[in-house]
């Protein structure tokens, strides 16, 4: 199963939290990450993405259909995300659109099988696939793209 975190691009401040928009510079993270995400996804990635406004934005530069889950939503756990994409086991590949710290906290449960905080850049992506190795399953980072780099 291959694994997508993509934080949301920047987005303005205020409140409330959900309805937070991104910012110009923003938008020109997400397209510049779709632009790169796009060639290169499954043709059945599901997209799964939090309420929020800015994660909604982030996703839409896609241009593909998504799913709004409540189960990742700013505040949840690492758990919840990596459930909410299947994680392993799940049939079809997850690129989920979320939040900091939690999908710092998802990548370093993927990477070290330990409770850690690592930050994910706004707009970056890291994608993960799982792979059977002696016996067991292990994470394997692919990827790590960020809208600077691009």
């Amino acid at each position: 199963m291959d694994l997508i975190l993509w934080r949301h691009a920047e987005a303005e401040d205020g409140v409330p939290d959900l309805a937070r928009a991104l910012t110009a510079r923003g938008r020109r993270q997400a397209t510049r990450v779709a632009d790169w995400l796009n060639p290169r996804l499954p043709p059945d990635i599901r997209i799964l993405v939090s309420p929020a406004t800015r994660t909604m934005q982030t996703a839409q530069a896609l241009g593909r259909d998504y799913e709004t889950l409540p189960a990742l939503a700013p505040g949840v756990t690492a758990d919840s995300v990596l459930a909410a994409a299947g994680w392993p086991d799940a049939p079809y590949p997850a690129l989920v659109v979320g939040h900091q710290p939690t999908l710092g906290q998802a990548a370093m449960r993927l990477l070290a099988g330990k409770d850690l905080d690592t930050s994910l850049k706004k707009g970056a992506i890291w994608w993960f696939q799982a792979r059977a190795r002696n016996g067991g399953l292990e994470a394997v980072l692919r990827a790590v793209v960020a809208p600077d780099w691009l």
